[in-house]
Parts: structure tokens; C-alpha cells; sequence
């Protein structure tokens, strides 16, 4: 499993804050839930076509201390990059570490 000593990088979680743009929308801006350390290790990367042009992604995992109420549909922020979290697990289900799947857009 993963020491504590091997979370060296601050990560920022943000959530999503939607508000009413008064046309049927909404505008989304996001604000900051938490800085913690994390442990953060780059995995292998890809494109995807998006719209009409095609998109590199980066994907990333995080672990970090467990922390209740961590979601899909919020990011985390890190070295001023944006990471989409896709996916939040707790290994072995003793509520010691959470492991975020993550994916940067660029």
C-alpha cells in the first residue's frame, strides 16, 4: 500500500458551482473544496477526436489520504494542470487511502 511519505505534491479539489445564465443554461465555475498532498504518477496517454479536431489526454493517478465525499464530478488542480477525476476507489476498503483516476485534457 502506499506510505505517507510518498505524498509530496499539493493537489487542489475543486467542485463544480453551476448558476443560472438566464437563457435555460448554466454557467459553471468551480470552487476549491480542499489542498492536500498526494502522491501523483503520470500513466499513459492518447487521443480522442472531439468535435471536428482530435485531443491529447494525459492520464494520471492520485493517492491521497481518504477523505469522504470526493466524486466524479469534481477535478483536482496540480501544477496548474486541470485533471478530470474519472474515477474514485478506496483499494482495500479499509478507508486509509482513496485512489483518483484522473485525465487531462490539452
Amino acid at each position: 500500500m502506499t506510505a505517507i511519505s510518498g505524498m509530496r505534491e499539493r493537489v487542489t479539489l475543486q467542485s463544480p458551482l453551476r448558476v443560472a445564465d438566464g437563457a435555460g443554461g448554466a454557467d459553471v465555475s468551480w470552487t476549491d473544496v480542499a489542498t492536500l498532498w498526494a502522491k501523483v504518477e503520470e500513466g499513459a496517454g492518447g487521443e480522442r477526436l472531439t468535435g471536428e479536431r482530435l485531443a491529447a489526454r494525459a492520464a494520471l493517478t492520485l493517492t491521497l489520504r481518504y477523505r469522504a465525499g470526493i466524486t466524479t464530478e469534481m477535478r483536482a488542480f496540480w501544477n496548474g494542470r486541470v485533471l478530470n477525476i474519472r474515477a474514485v476507489r478506496d483499494a482495500d476498503g479499509r478507508k486509509r487511502f482513496l485512489t483518483l483516476e484522473c485525465e487531462e485534457e490539452r
